[in-house]
């Protein structure tokens, strides 16, 4: 369904990054517990989230990304909808397929998807095929105004994942198999951080590891962070940041 990738590389030219702006400081983020941050100047995520809609959609299309252009989404910078694999991965909810092209849930913001593109090399390395998400926008409220661009899931900025479906038919469902513990932080010590030898457990954390090593997303939350999260990952980037945070 997605073409072949050309040989080139993954990471926009030079020059469709824009000039490096005068940073502000680690923004703190809104959750429940304060959260020790890592910062990676000049990483993916950081090159990806800030380009502007034209550098960002030329890029998934010098890619092969097959995507269709959305109309202007409350909170959405540059919205699009995915029409096929990114990656050799399908991305989609639990919706039918004569509803997907509809539902508001399916839409990202164009820089996410560049961040989902790099994460399928991990994930194809698994054999993962399928990624079953709970949802990437999530409408804000009518009063948003159309010109505040979102961040999270208002600003289809952030995918919550819920299982990863394998070429063999295999599921890894992060409800199921990711047996953490509140309040570890996953991949300490040059470790898995796993509290038990399931081979599902340990392949769900060696995908997140992954990730977080290469700096893909800014933030990245496991049911180790809190119950809210206990059956999925949530996945963001986060425009004008530079630190990175694993929970």
């Amino acid at each position: 369904m997605r073409p072949t990738h050309a040989c080139v590389s993954k990471h926009p030219t030079q020059a469709a990054v824009p000039k490096r702006r005068t940073r502000r400081p680690p923004r703190r983020v809104s959750h429940t517990q304060s959260i020790p941050l890592r910062h990676a100047p000049g990483s993916p995520a950081e090159v990806y989230a800030a380009l502007t809609p034209d550098a960002c959609l030329a890029e998934l299309t010098r890619r092969h990304v097959p995507y269709a252009r959305e109309e202007a989404k409350r909170g959405v910078k540059i919205p699009v909808r995915l029409t096929g694999k990114v990656a050799g991965v399908l991305y989609r909810t639990d919706f039918p397929d004569n509803e997907r092209a509809s539902v508001p849930w399916e839409i990202f913001d164009c820089r996410l998807v560049l961040s989902l593109d790099d994460f399928g090399e991990t994930l194809r390395a698994h054999s993962v095929a399928e990624v079953r998400m709970f949802s990437a926008w999530r409408p804000p409220a009518k009063s948003w105004p159309m010109s505040e661009w979102g961040r999270r899931h208002q600003g289809a900025l952030a995918i919550d994942v819920r299982e990863l479906r394998k070429d063999t038919g295999e599921a890894l469902n992060v409800l199921d198999h990711f047996h953490g513990k509140l309040g570890l932080t996953p991949c300490t010590a040059g470790s898995t951080a796993t509290t038990t030898d399931s081979p599902e457990d340990r392949e769900l954390h060696e995908i997140v590891c992954a990730a977080s090593e290469a700096h893909l997303f800014n933030s990245i939350l496991t049911p180790n962070y809190n119950p809210a999260h206990k059956n999925h990952f949530h996945l963001e980037l986060t425009p004008d940041v530079d630190w990175f945070m694993l929970r």
